[in-house]
């Protein structure tokens, strides 16, 4: 066996083991523009989603991130949170309510939008 052989081999085997990334499953961020003032107020709702969700396998913090926003039914609020949502690049958003989607739609063009009337 030559000397480049040997570099080539010995190389090719120290090669994956060191230059190998690491895969980092990215956990979807789904954003959710509530229209009472506290998870409390939407305890019921809240409890809803994440029990759907968790039918297909999703369990928050694990697989999936809730980014809750409650905007104790105040216009400016709806609309400075689904900014902030917006500018967290979520996933999704979903909104709750007809004021929740009308701000969702001002604040992005790029992401999904989801109306959820209760």
């Amino acid at each position: 066996m030559s000397r480049r052989e040997v570099i080539a081999l010995l190389g090719g085997a120290a090669w994956p083991s060191g230059a190998q990334a690491q895969t980092t499953r990215k956990i979807p961020r789904t954003g959710v523009l509530w229209h009472a003032a506290s998870a409390e107020e939407e305890a019921i709702y809240l409890a809803a989603i994440r029990r759907g969700l968790s039918d297909p396998g999703y369990m928050e913090g694990q697989n999936i991130i809730l980014e809750n926003r409650f905007p104790a039914e105040l216009p400016e609020r709806f609309v400075s949170l689904a900014a902030e949502l917006a500018d967290f690049k979520v996933d999704i958003l979903v909104s709750i309510n007809r004021n929740a989607a009308l701000a969702a739609q001002r604040a992005t063009t790029s992401i999904s939008i989801v109306l959820v009337a209760k």
